[in-house]
This record gives C-alpha cells, structure tokens and sequence, in this order.
C-alpha cells in the first residue's frame, strides 16, 4: 500500500512537471489612453483616444525578447501629419526596438535609432516590488494569480507640448514650474501558474509565472496576451549585437540633444519601469 502510494506521489508531480511550459511565443496587444496623457487639448483633438498597437513576447525560462509587430497596412494616425503640418514621432517602450533580457546575468538591452545610428541600450534588471493575492482568474485557458505594485509616475506621460499657429513646429515646455508633479499609480498583473518564466510585457515581470494581462493606472495603459505558442524560435533569442553600445542616461542626453538641435521634440519615447 505504501509503495502505491509513492507511486501515485511520483505520477502526480510528473504530470504536474510536464504541465509546465517554459518556453513560448505569446502576442499581446497593447492599448494607451492617450487623452489621459496628453494634457493639450489641441493636440488631443488631433489624434484618437485610443492607440492600439500588437506585440510578440517570446521565451524562455532565462532569456526573453519583447518586440513590436510592424503594422503594413494602415498609417499610424499618431506618427504626424504631411504637408507643411506638425510632424511628430512618437515612441512607447519597445516601439522603439527589440527588448531583450538576460535574467541569469540580470541583464536588459534595448535595441533603439536614433538620427540614423543603432544603438543598443544597456541596462541591469532590477527587482519589483509585488504584492501576490490568493485572486485568480481563467486567461487563454491559463488559471492566472494576480500581482499588485505601486509605483510613482509624472501626471503627464510628457512634458506639455503646444501647437504654433499656422502649424509650425511643435514646442515643449522645459521650464522647471511646468514640470509634471508625481502621481502613485498602481499596475495590477495576472500571471499564470504554468508559464514557468519570469517575464512579461515591456520591463515588466519578475513574478513566479509570465505574465499574460497588465493593467497600469486604472486602464492608461493595458497589455492583454490573444495567443500563446508553446513553440519559440531560438535564433529569435539571441543578444543583439549591432549598435553602439549606451547607458539609459547617455541615450536620454543624445535624444535631448537631438531635440534641440531640431528645434523641437523630433521623438517622444517612453520606456515602462524596469
């Protein structure tokens, strides 16, 4: 009897080992409230309330790449106007490039352009401060645990921009009185119990399981995974190597200075939490 009993012990967390998927391809789509971001209310009236846009996560327990799926079909309403309009390019984290991450050297990099070069952005993975809940729901036929965390955020995802008359170039307020004031804000994840891989949407993760929802600041922003593939290309996870490689802070001093060479904001770039 107590040979049974081991037996079925055994069987019981084989099944429960082979249940569990550690590599994968995952598509997410990304929606932004941008009237919640931007504060002008010409620049609003300019653009749609929502941008949606359709991304690829792809893993393994130790190394994930995060990507945006190129759209081919339809312009982005939010990339700028023709003729002798406003013209902006606007960026929001991986839109910008790959992200690629390391977790067992605890290293990110972020593929970027900028005026023409290749740059690969060097950054260290830190820890994130979740809070775990026994809460659980059905995702893509995954049972899912939630995961909550406060963070600060700028009110406005951008310093407040102003329209010329006549359709100059747009301009952006740099004085320190203008400067947006610091909001907590709480990102509430669903992560699954099988996705063996601590990653997620972004520079989010670090959690026991994928992540395959994310909600930041009550809907500003939403990651929802529509499929996942329990297949990965391995060629896809390889480290980038092409570009120059950059800190955080010596990107952020190029692109300012490019801006100002510019005489305005040639690209607005912003890059989630880490």
């Amino acid at each position: 009897m107590k040979k049974t009993l081991i037996s079925f012990c055994f069987l019981g967390l084989f099944i429960c080992l082979a249940a569990q998927q550690k590599v994968g391809t995952i598509t997410f789509e990304r929606k932004i409230n941008m009237h919640r971001i931007i504060q002008d209310e010409q620049m609003r009236a300019m653009m749609p309330e929502f941008r949606t846009s359709e991304h690829l996560l792809l893993f393994s327990d130790s190394v994930s790449v995060y990507k945006l799926v190129p759209e081919d079909e339809a312009p982005d309403p939010f990339a700028g106007g023709g003729g002798g309009g406003p013209r902006m390019m606007m960026r929001f984290g991986a839109d910008g490039g790959d992200l690629y991450k390391n977790f067992s050297q605890s290293k990110s990099i972020q593929s970027s352009e900028l005026g023409g070069k290749n740059f690969l952005i060097i950054d260290s993975i830190r820890q994130q401060p979740w809070k775990l809940s026994l809460e659980t729901k059905q995702i893509l036929g995954y049972n899912c645990h939630k995961a909550t965390r406060k963070m600060n955020q700028p009110m406005m995802g951008m310093r407040r921009i102003t329209m010329t008359n006549g359709g100059g170039t747009p301009s952006v307020d740099t004085s320190s009185k203008n400067k947006p004031a610091i909001k907590e804000i709480e990102i509430v994840a669903w992560f699954a119990d099988d996705l063996i891989s601590p990653v997620g949407p972004e520079n989010y993760g670090q959690l026991p399981g994928v992540i395959l929802e994310l909600n930041i600041d009550n809907g500003q922003t939403i990651y929802t995974a529509k499929e996942v593939k329990k297949t990965v290309d391995v060629k896809e996870l390889k480290e980038p190597k092409k570009g120059k490689v950059v800190t955080q802070q010596e990107y952020m001093k190029l692109m300012q200075d490019l801006m100002s060479n510019q005489g305005g904001p040639g690209m607005m770039r912003m890059r989630a939490d880490n």
